[in-house]
């Protein structure tokens, strides 16, 4: 499954926005969020968003969704975010997880909207 779950438009570059993602993921501590270069050009940064799991050294790493961001020009980004639903025997505490980061990512860098 690959839904859409948000879209909403940052004030800021996508490169700028990726940063923050990438920043805010890894101060949860339970998620990775890493531009993925392959599925990237001029335009659009393409993001994977994992969960990760350690024990010892072995670190397991989960795909729970995927995060675009596209350029509008004027210092705006588009942001899309996609959930994939994780095989995983703990679903649906992934899913929320995954639910939660996104809406969080919305709340703070969603532009706002003129009055």
């Amino acid at each position: 499954m690959n839904e859409s779950i948000l879209e909403f438009t940052a004030t800021a570059s996508p490169s700028a926005v990726s940063r923050a993602i990438e920043q805010y993921a890894a101060d949860q501590g339970r998620l990775n969020a890493l531009v993925v270069p392959w599925e990237s050009d001029q335009v659009t940064l393409s993001l994977a968003v994992t969960a990760v799991k350690s024990d010892g050294w072995a670190i397991e790493h989960t795909n729970l969704g995927t995060i675009r961001l596209t350029d509008l020009g004027n210092n705006f980004t588009s942001v899309a975010i996609s959930a994939h639903e994780p095989d995983h025997p703990e679903k649906q505490k992934l899913v929320a997880l995954f639910d939660a980061f996104a809406r969080q990512i919305q709340s703070r860098l969603q532009a706002a909207t003129p009055s």
